[in-house]
């Protein structure tokens, strides 16, 4: 019987055969709809290391990498066996998407940042208070 760990790294296998099938970039963009950096991408893609995907980051995973429905089947019954006791939301609960906002562009590239920074932890915030009201 397989234990956890092999099936971290099989589903992560599934993910990174999914990425390297994409254009380049495919890395970039997820890490940036995520919000994380690309070392953080390279964790949850390489099989070697036993760090297990975030459930809340799976279907803005589906969403930027494009995974066939055998592919997502496979992967998605592996995750499951991994992490038998999270829940990955079903068709129809609360999703996350990705929206891109106009901004004025400040001259001062550290403000851009600031910027970009304090829309994300807004969004990051509105989220975490929906998923309190819901409970």
């Amino acid at each position: 019987m397989k234990d956890q760990t092999n099936y971290v790294a099989e589903y992560k296998s599934i993910l990174n055969d999914v990425i390297n099938e994409r254009p380049s970039g495919t890395r970039q963009r997820l890490a940036e709809a995520l919000n994380k950096n690309r070392s953080f991408i390279s964790q949850i893609t390489n099989p070697g290391y036993s760090t297990p995907i975030p459930v809340k980051h799976l279907e803005i995973i589906f969403d930027i990498c494009v995974f066939s429905p055998n592919q997502k089947e496979q992967f998605l019954d592996l995750y499951h066996k991994a992490h038998p006791k999270r829940v990955i939301a079903a068709d129809g609960e609360h999703r996350m998407r990705k929206i891109s906002v106009n901004m004025p562009h400040f001259k001062d590239e550290a403000a851009n940042k600031l910027a970009e920074k304090l829309l994300q932890q807004y969004a990051d915030g509105m989220s975490k208070l929906i998923e309190t009201l819901e409970k």
